[in-house]
């Protein structure tokens, strides 16, 4: 039998590319990129700021970030950028949404 209080609730949304690009138009959004800068330099959706997860600072840099937005978060294949989730879900975050697949999976623009 399968015991259901064993397992944590994932504190964010994964959404496929459709609706995120969808909330990359509303107000109160905020795009974050995940990889390392190297990644971030070869191409990111438009708008995205760069937090790199693998970074020392990243913990600090999340601290600094009004938690009223909804963080639309978005890494290469989307494991780190649901790593990066559940650290600010951790911190207090809401509206954290992740992009399944990540950008490998994205048909949109990139700049």
């Amino acid at each position: 039998m399968f015991d259901f209080f064993k397992t944590t609730p994932k504190n964010y949304e994964d959404i496929p590319s459709g609706p995120f690009h969808d909330l990359m138009l509303q107000p109160d959004t905020v795009i974050l990129d995940v990889r390392t800068p190297g990644e971030f330099a070869g191409g990111k959706i438009r708008g995205a700021r760069n937090l790199d997860i693998m970074s020392r600072d990243f913990v600090n840099q999340i601290k600094n970030l009004p938690k009223d937005k909804t963080y639309l978060v978005y890494c290469r294949s989307g494991n780190r950028s649901g790593q990066a989730c559940g650290i600010m879900a951790d911190m207090g975050f809401k509206n954290l949404k992740n992009l399944a697949g990540g950008i490998m999976r994205w048909p949109f623009e990139t700049v």
